[in-house]
């Protein structure tokens, strides 16, 4: 089962991609929070649809929901801004290898302290070399591009 959704996640990373390689030309054309809008307003109309043929599920009322679980919230638009900005200056795969890297950075940390309620997880020599090494491929693809 983990193998199934190891693939889904690399596919979904794949998405990231192919949305930084729109999100650049149409940053361009039409403004960054123009660009940044309309995806996320494309987005809110397909989850209101997905939302409207699906069964009810659990909807729990606004407020009794801890307001530091929705500053997700906030970092979405964010990130999209950022890859609307940076994507035409670096390219798709400096873009999303500096986004790996900040991922995978701050990921160890919340595992490592289990900040939001995660299980904690150990760091140990092998993940700290994974990191290292995108590290080092955010170094290459830099030069390379040079």
């Amino acid at each position: 089962m983990n193998s199934i959704f190891i693939a889904l996640i690399v596919l979904a990373g794949m998405g990231l991609s192919f949305e930084a390689g729109l999100l650049g030309p149409l940053g361009e054309e039409v403004g960054h929070l123009w660009a940044t809008l309309s995806i996320f307003g494309v987005g809110t109309a397909l989850l209101w649809l997905i939302r409207f043929f699906t069964p009810n599920g659990k909807f729990t009322d606004w407020n009794s929901i801890p307001k530091w679980q929705l500053v997700g919230g906030l970092l979405g638009p964010i990130y999209v801004v950022v890859l609307t900005l940076a994507t035409p200056l670096l390219g798709v795969a400096m873009t999303m290898i500096c986004v790996l890297l900040g991922q995978i950075t701050k990921s160890f940390a919340i595992d490592y302290f289990g900040w939001f309620g995660v299980k904690k997880q150990a760091t140990n020599p092998l993940r700290l070399v994974a990191l290292v090494l995108v590290g080092l491929s955010l170094c290459f693809v830099y030069l390379g591009a040079q």
